[in-house]
């Protein structure tokens, strides 16, 4: 199973949503999963992990959810190799059973143009990092996604469905 995930917070309150599908291709999820995180963490820029990482594995542990690739919004790699982001915790705090690759939509500070990925007719790239599997087969998957525009499909679900959980 691969998983997309994406977080949407309101206040001190997180809503995440997975979207699982068998397929690199597949157009239509196989299951959608939803969690609410109350009290999270407040941003703190560089830290991002420490606000959005118990969210995601409060998604997989509620629903116990075993995929075998996530796909999430960010970065595994701030710089693409070496300084870790949020993917790089979740790798870590899923003791690398999981293969971990990061779709962001805007450029980090130290990213290369070499983890550009350019999709449909835009012009604009999204930057796509990975742990567990190698950075050019992470490359491949999200340019095989589907989806004709910069956004694949199903991670822009998981962002629609994460947005519309009622936090009450």
């Amino acid at each position: 199973m691969i998983l997309a995930i994406d977080v949407d917070y309101r206040g001190t309150t997180a809503s995440v949503a997975g979207i699982a599908f068998q397929h690199w291709q597949d157009s239509e999820a196989t299951g959608i999963y939803q969690s609410q995180v109350d009290n999270i963490a407040d941003y703190v820029p560089g830290s991002f992990y420490k606000r959005e990482l118990p969210c995601i594995l409060t998604l997989l542990r509620e629903h116990d959810l075993k995929p075998d690739v996530i796909v999430i919004d960010g970065y595994v790699y701030l710089d693409g190799k070496h300084q870790p982001g949020l993917g790089k915790h979740l790798y870590d705090a899923l003791d690398g059973s999981t293969i971990i690759i990061g779709v962001a939509k805007k450029p980090f500070r130290d990213i290369g143009d070499d983890f550009a990925l350019y999709r449909g007719n835009s012009n604009t790239p999204l930057y796509v990092t990975a742990e567990g599997i190698r950075q050019n087969d992470a490359y491949q998957a999200v340019q095989q996604m589907h989806g004709k525009y910069r956004n694949p499909t199903l991670l822009k679900q998981a962002d629609r469905v994460c947005r519309r959980i009622n936090l009450s």
